[in-house]
């Protein structure tokens, strides 16, 4: 079993990430594997290195331990783009120059209906069809793979499958003519990064050779995206294991604004890491 943890350096830790890194570190340490940390930050404008400093010394406390070296996605943007380049000369990408307002004004025009995706809105195809005119792949547009252009074949009948061990526990079936129709072209390289989330989760857990995702449930109806670009890709699927989220005392899920939870927090005021896991109701460690 190789599983991981990956954070953006965006903001503190708080416990939701203590719950998710330190269920996936046990999960690893029990089967007898290995556990590998991955710096999740392509998006450069929010990246911050105190942030990713901060990560080490939280999870270090929390007595997470990982391989070394550790995987920063701002390192590979050469391998985001050798794929982009092979996909756009395959035909299943096209330039997208739409924003979000673009999008939302389009799914809410009269004669359209709106639907919401994995992603949100679907995006209406706005620019699947014009003219391209790019012989080599765009830098001034958003890229967008075109799900029409996938052949049935790239798929088992039209199908792929993943196991989930989490709370949706069971064999899933991923459909292509879903991904067409209720998921949409989904972006996997924005103008700003020269990749996404889809396009380098997807592909630095096959350079890693992940074999169990541990994460939020929030994340479960984006499998369908990855299994999907695993199977145009040729990449191999894990497991996966959506787990629960932890909540503040209004059942919100926590976020990164959430200050008053955050790890170096606790351990500032004197918490220790038993505390936490006791906190997200892990057992103790061993």
């Amino acid at each position: 079993m190789i599983t991981r943890f990956a954070p953006s350096p965006t903001g503190p830790l708080h416990l939701g990430h203590a719950y998710s890194a330190m269920l996936a570190h046990d999960m690893a340490k029990a089967s007898g594997g290995r556990f590998l940390l991955r710096i999740e930050d392509i998006d450069q404008s929010r990246s911050r290195p105190a942030w990713e400093d901060q990560i080490y010394q939280d999870l270090t406390w929390l007595g997470v331990s990982w391989e070394q070296p550790v995987m920063r996605q701002s390192d590979r943007l050469d391998a985001y783009r050798a794929t982009l380049d092979r996909m756009w000369n395959d035909g299943v990408l096209y330039a997208c120059s739409c924003n979000r307002a673009d999008i939302k004004a389009a799914a809410f025009a009269p004669q359209e209906g709106v639907s919401l995706g994995p992603d949100g809105i679907i995006y209406p195809g706005t620019c699947r069809n014009l003219p391209n005119d790019h012989t080599s792949l765009p830098n001034e547009a958003a890229l967008r793979l075109d799900w029409s252009k996938i052949p049935v074949g790239a798929f088992e009948a039209g199908q792929a499958f993943f196991e989930e061990t989490g709370e949706h526990a069971g064999r899933h079936v991923v459909s292509l003519d879903k991904l067409r129709k209720q998921v949409g072209d989904v972006v996997l390289s924005r103008r700003d990064m020269g990749t996404s989330y889809h396009l380098s989760v997807v592909l630095d857990d096959a350079e890693q050779g992940v074999t169990h995702v541990i994460r939020g449930a929030d994340l479960f109806d984006a499998t369908q995206i990855h299994v999907g670009l695993q199977q145009v890709m040729g990449l191999p699927t894990p497991v996966y294991h959506h787990h629960r989220l932890i909540r503040d005392e209004n059942g919100k899920r926590l976020a990164k604004r959430d200050d008053a939870r955050a790890i170096a927090k606790y351990r500032a005021e004197g918490a220790t890491p038993a505390d936490i896991r006791r906190l997200v109701g892990l057992p103790p460690a061993e």
